[in-house]
């Protein structure tokens, strides 16, 4: 009997060679985004990964069609169900965001509108993308809060998002971005301006909802510990490229990349001697080559050999991932290190 196995499902989303660039006549063009290639697949949870200014966030807003027009040139293609959302119209972008790919931004006081009512604005959701008068749209809202986790929601329906705590005003956005079902979550450092207990919880809830829904899920953080518990894939970012993809599992066990490494060690670890000093990675994100000179990251990477300031290296894909690298960590390299 001949075993045939499952193909895979077709992809969710596409991102194929995505580019965006900032600048205005006269100013120094910032390529803030660099062939930048991923997909998801339906009920698949990914993770982007990397520092502030590695693009990750410019990446999620190019997908959702929310970058300024002015000043910024997109390239690539965003591909769901066939179009590429890059081309598409504002008419269309409007009914999509929301009712199929939905967006919880990092910063909920700046998201929500301060001079409406909570309550209001979860159902408005609901009554702009369904066929639902507005008593049901406030009966849902109000059981979308009390799902996220918000005690007494009748009552705080009513109030106003600088009436509710940090966790509160995120999981209020947590609501809002999954009141109609979408097939695609982007979560976007969700978790930044809470503490550490807060983001816990929220991020539980958030963990539990995606389940629950058997949503796909994009996840954006710098955090590789937001990523070991949400994500089956992790693209790791820096200076506007993705310089190593793999499975969480492998990216954990044996990183490959130099960057990749350096965040790992970047984190305390439970199993580590007491005293073991932590080996953040030096420098700052600002001293980078451009691309077009060299790797990005070789200014502040202890593994650069001479091609890395001389030419940049191509994303290639190995065995187990992709990498764009020199000179690698290796499996002896790392056990060295842990």
């Amino acid at each position: 009997m001949t075993m045939t196995s499952t193909p895979s499902p077709a992809p969710l989303l596409s991102v194929r060679d995505l580019a965006v660039t900032f600048g205005t006549r006269g100013s120094r063009p910032v390529h803030a985004v660099d062939q930048v290639s991923f997909e998801i697949r339906p009920g698949q949870h990914v993770g982007l990964v990397g520092e502030s200014g590695s693009g990750k966030s410019v990446t999620s807003l190019a997908i959702m069609g929310l970058l300024p027009k002015r000043g910024v040139r997109t390239s690539g293609e965003v591909l769901w169900g066939g179009s590429n959302l890059l081309e598409a119209d504002r008419r269309t972008m409007s009914r999509l965001r929301g009712r199929d790919i939905a967006m919880v931004f990092q910063d909920p006081m700046t998201s929500l509108n301060p001079v409406v009512p909570v309550g209001v604005q979860v159902s408005e959701v609901i009554r702009r993308h369904e066929d639902v008068d507005r008593r049901e749209a406030d009966d849902r809202a109000e059981a979308l809060l009390r799902k996220v986790g918000i005690p007494d929601p009748g009552r705080r329906l009513g109030e106003y998002p600088h009436q509710l705590s940090g966790g509160m005003r995120q999981r209020v956005l947590i609501a809002m971005a999954l009141a109609c079902g979408p097939k695609l979550l982007i979560a976007d450092e969700p978790t930044t301006a809470l503490d550490v207990t807060i983001q816990a919880q929220v991020l539980e809830v958030l963990k539990e909802l995606v389940a629950d829904t058997d949503a796909a899920l994009l996840m954006i953080t710098h955090d590789l510990g937001v990523v070991a518990g949400l994500c089956d894939e992790v693209n790791v970012m820096y200076s506007g490229r993705i310089v190593e993809s793999t499975t969480r599992d492998r990216l954990f066990g044996a990183p490959r990349h130099p960057y990749t490494g350096g965040l790992l060690e970047s984190i305390p670890r439970l199993d580590s001697p007491r005293g073991t000093p932590l080996r953040p990675i030096p420098g700052s994100p600002t001293q980078t080559l451009p691309w077009s000179e060299g790797c990005a990251f070789a200014p502040r990477c202890r593994n650069k050999i001479d091609p890395c300031t001389s030419s940049a290296p191509s994303l290639e894909q190995l065995e187990d991932r992709q990498l764009r690298c020199f000179n690698p960590l290796t499996e002896a390299r790392q056990e060295a290190r842990s």
